[in-house]
């Protein structure tokens, strides 16, 4: 089988003092000099616009060894080409279990890909960290206490646009698309029990689509003909793309809400055409690389420097690069609260440790919180509605953590 291999290593020193303890010998991934890091990512196939959050991890991982990195060792991070391919990813995750023997795996992406491996991986006893999906199943310490989440949930999102739907389009007809898997129905529930028994008499179509279809045009059209006015977006970037650029092109002109994990003005918006993107409305969490909000912020300053020295190929109006710095900021927390003790048991302790813990590029206010029985770390987001050119953030800040029935 053919796939793709990035590993990234560095010396490493230790920043936060103190002499290194060799792991116990039994510990897999680990030496005194190196901790190894699985990961999966679809470089290729129909999520291939993802491809570069593994990029920008690995680039961000040889920043921190370029300037002593983590507790005396240096970032072996192997990152596997899945294809967004379930299966694939079945073998790839064994492969780097078993075969690369990766202390943990981080940021394996996508919800049916993480599906077919979680149990896989808490029978193993594997910490299965960060996932990079939103599906609200990775938020169960008790079922499944080997894997976290890390964005905010799909379920979550759904009810910030339910809600506004409520307040600001209680007359709304209401077309959905979804993928047809956890993705996208875990979305769908959210929407759904945001908008409560009386509000679901509001959707007037709901249209499906496999990850194989090769386009989502004839859903389009049938969520058009329904007569729907709001038009709820569930899709990975290349059938965003594909939903906005038809709607423009039948002259649908619904009030539209897309799902945060397509909100990239660069993989999705640019390629469905900036002026039929006009309107449409997302989630954020973090800032928008576009946002002349942050134009002297310290936070973007640093992001757009170390974009220009580690990862000059990739997009400076990427938000998905801002995902995946801030994302690997968040595991060298982790790994830096382990101390010398970098034990798989002991990474899982501190990713579920977190304290109101801030960095550079999430929105303010938007706080990272985890304990032993909270697995959301992330539990904030705001809504932002694209002008034609940036998203601009309105409203107050939604927190699920708030909202019991979240």
């Amino acid at each position: 089988m053919r796939y793709t291999k990035l590993v990234f290593a560095g010396a490493l020193t230790l920043a936060l003092g103190g002499p290194v303890v060799r792991a116990r010998a039994a510990e897999p991934g680990v030496t005194a000099t190196e901790v190894k890091i699985g990961n999966t990512n679809p470089y290729s196939g129909p999520a291939s616009s993802y491809g570069t959050i593994g990029k920008a991890i690995a680039a961000y991982f040889r920043m921190v060894n370029d300037e002593g990195g983590v507790n005396g060792r240096k970032i072996n991070f192997v990152s596997l080409d899945d294809g967004y391919s379930p299966p694939k990813t079945v073998e790839m995750v064994r492969q780097l279990v078993e075969q690369e023997q990766v202390l943990f795996l981080f940021q394996t992406l996508g919800t049916p890909t993480n599906t077919a491996i979680w149990k896989y991986l808490n029978d193993q006893r594997v910490p299965h960290l960060f996932v990079a999906t939103g599906a609200t199943k990775w938020g169960d310490p008790r079922g499944h206490p080997w894997t976290m989440g890390w964005q905010p949930t799909y379920q979550a999102e759904g009810h910030i646009y339910a809600e506004y739907i409520l307040k600001h389009l209680p007359n709304a007809k209401i077309g959905i698309l979804y993928q047809n898997d956890d993705y996208g129905k875990d979305y769908l529930k959210g929407f759904r029990d945001g908008l409560g028994p009386d509000g679901q008499k509001m959707i007037v179509s709901e249209q499906t689509y496999e990850v194989t279809d090769p386009t989502v045009d004839s859903q389009i059209v049938n969520l058009k003909e329904s007569g729907a006015d709001v038009f709820f977006n569930i899709t990975i970037p290349k059938f965003a793309a594909q939903a906005i650029r038809r709607a423009a092109d039948i002259g649908w002109k619904p009030t539209h809400f897309l799902n945060n994990v397509s909100a990239s003005i660069g993989g999705v918006l640019k390629p469905a055409g900036l002026e039929a993107s006009r309107g449409v409305l997302t989630a954020h969490y973090l800032k928008d690389p576009d946002d002349p909000d942050w134009r002297t912020d310290p936070g973007m300053k640093a992001w757009q420097a170390w974009m220009h020295r580690y990862y000059p190929e990739g997009s400076l109006h990427e938000l998905f690069n801002v995902y995946g710095y801030t994302v690997a900021q968040n595991l060298v927390h982790v790994l830096r609260q382990c101390g010398p003790e970098l034990s798989r048991a002991n990474v899982m302790r501190q990713a579920a440790s977190i304290k109101d813990l801030s960095l550079p590029l999430l929105l303010p206010g938007v706080k990272i919180n985890t304990s032993p029985t909270d697995f959301y770390p992330i539990e904030q987001e705001q809504l932002a509605r694209f002008d034609g050119e940036r998203w601009v953030r309105f409203g107050p800040l939604f927190d699920a953590s708030r909202h019991p029935s979240m």
